[in-house]
């Protein structure tokens, strides 16, 4: 079994197609996840002993159980709760449905830490030094708090993105088809005769995906310093 280059470029084309279907999870678990992450972050940063709690235990769970067995629960689990409650079977016939709640469950959880830890790193007297020169409560988080704390947040973001795509991959076993199920199809119809220039074709397209990922959060990065240069 030897490597071809031009086998390689061929089934690097036929995988392409299928990489919208993974950022179309990951985006949607990011945004989703920002959402809920900002929420328990709050909760934890917050006086409420019970609220603090909820989300510890969350983080706590979902930082602990291994993706896959996220994801079985999520397929599983849902239909069969639904079907408890409301009499009627859900079915499980859109996958990537259940890959987006297991992947916005693992994001939020990484990014209510992301949020908390990112707000600490902020000196206190810079909101003491916005509110004593006559902002409001919400002008100096959005305007002095919130820049800062984004400046420390985006390294982490951006290898949390990563993480997302790369766990997002397991949609495969419950019959997801994005860039890696669609891989092990073609190794399969191959009867992995074409094993080496599939996979390498893979890991390409994630490679290039990661590093563009990094790039995009270092300009992000470089243009908030410059923001905060201005202020």
């Amino acid at each position: 079994m030897r490597f071809k280059l031009s086998t390689f470029f061929e089934y690097l084309v036929k995988l392409l197609p299928y990489l919208k279907v993974t950022f179309t999870y990951a985006g949607l678990s990011l945004v989703f996840g920002i959402v809920f992450g900002f929420l328990f972050a709050v909760f934890k940063l917050g006086k409420s002993r019970i609220l603090r709690g909820i989300a510890n235990v969350y983080t706590a769970i979902f930082r602990s159980v291994p993706p896959v067995v996220l994801l079985f629960l999520v397929y599983y689990g849902i239909p069969m709760a639904a079907e408890a409650i409301t009499g009627k079977s859900m079915g499980r016939k859109e996958p990537i449905l259940f890959v987006i709640i297991t992947v916005t469950l693992l994001a939020t959880a990484s990014l209510t830490e992301i949020m908390r830890s990112a707000y600490k790193s902020v000196d206190k007297g810079q909101y003491e030094a916005g509110v004593s020169i006559g902002l409001t409560e919400i002008q100096t988080f959005f305007r002095i708090v919130f820049p800062q704390a984004l400046l420390y947040a985006l390294p982490s973001l951006g290898n949390l993105v990563i993480y997302l795509i790369k766990e997002g991959s397991l949609g495969f076993t419950i019959g997801l088809v994005d860039i890696f199920g669609k891989a092990n199809t073609l190794n399969q119809n191959t009867y992995s005769n074409h094993i080496l220039e599939i996979y390498i074709a893979l890991a390409t397209i994630y490679w290039v995906v990661a590093i563009a990922t990094e790039k995009l959060l270092k300009y992000a990065e470089q243009k908030v310093k410059r923001e905060l240069g201005r202020a």
